[in-house]
């Protein structure tokens, strides 16, 4: 059983990608301007765990890479942004409450949150290959980091995850079927965030590999916690709407498994990515302390 430990000091790691937002805002933004840029930076720079910042880095640190990636990690974060955005629209899951403050569209209207959200695919994209580019990285591995991004943000991962968990609402799922929404809508992007960080290394296929497999087990079980903290924690602990699987008549981990079945599957998962780790000799500190965050977060 894992322990549930206070969330590990990722604070340096952050204040870095912190930095690196700004710094990208400040350069893109201008040109865009108005309310939606100005949507674009209040959704890019708002407090949030930074988490999948956190895993491009650690990754990266964990196949040798020496360079600064969080440009790198800060391309992740706009599309998690961009995600969110999107996600709280009143054609979505319609929430008025993100990162403890007012969601976008509350803030700047619909119609400019949801420019706002499109803009933030392109940006994240153009901020990928210039983050690859500063690192030395040649064409054809800069190429490919932007493609990893943009296929887990696309109909392949994010986007497609989330239409299946709409069309999921009110029916009663299988696990499996389960599942599958929630490798596409919240581990795609997790599974990439790790990759991005070992290509970015030029970590070798062995290495790739054994990171996959830790990516895809700790972005399910990233997701199972979140189930299980929407019907344990409050709306002041998580930042947004508590009890919102519940009122859209979501099925959910631990509707089919009971909060304390669901919570041994997410260990279960984290058990088995640092498995895969530590096998390849690549299981560092951070990544441990990261996956086993996962489960153990509040928020």
């Amino acid at each position: 059983m894992l322990a549930t430990s206070a969330a590990p000091d990722f604070s340096a790691a952050r204040a870095r990608v912190a930095q690196a937002l700004d710094a990208l805002c400040d350069r893109c933004l201008p040109a865009i301007g108005g309310p939606v840029g100005d949507a674009m930076r209040y959704s890019i720079t708002g407090e949030g765990k930074r988490l999948r910042a956190v895993l491009v880095m650690s990754a990266y640190e964990a196949c040798g890479g020496a360079g600064d990636v969080s440009p790198l990690a800060a391309a992740v974060e706009v599309v998690h942004a961009y995600s969110l955005v999107h996600d709280d629209l009143p054609c979505m899951d319609d929430d008025d409450l993100r990162r403890g403050r007012p969601t976008v569209h509350k803030a700047f209207g619909v119609p400019v949150a949801t420019a706002a959200g499109m803009a933030m695919v392109p940006l994240a994209a153009r901020a990928a290959w210039d983050a690859a580019q500063a690192l030395g990285l040649d064409a054809g591995t800069s190429g490919e980091i932007v493609r990893v991004l943009m296929r887990a943000s696309g109909a392949g991962g994010m986007i497609g995850g989330q239409l299946l968990d709409l069309e999921g609402e009110c029916q009663r799922l299988s696990y499996e079927q389960l599942e599958r929404i929630h490798r596409c809508k919240t581990g795609a992007l997790i599974e990439a965030s790790v990759e991005l960080g070992a290509r970015a290394a030029c970590a070798s296929s062995a290495h790739l590999a054994a990171l996959g497999r830790y990516g895809r087990c700790i972005g399910l079980a990233f997701q199972i916690a979140d189930d299980v903290l929407d019907v344990t924690a409050t709306s002041d602990e998580l930042g947004k709407t508590a009890g919102k699987d519940l009122a859209f008549q979501k099925s959910t981990y631990p509707a089919l498994l009971g909060v304390d079945g669901a919570l041994a599957r997410a260990e279960a998962l984290v058990e088995e990515g640092c498995a895969a780790l530590a096998d390849a000799g690549v299981l560092t500190p951070s990544l441990a302390a990261t996956a086993r965050y996962i489960v153990a977060r509040r928020s």
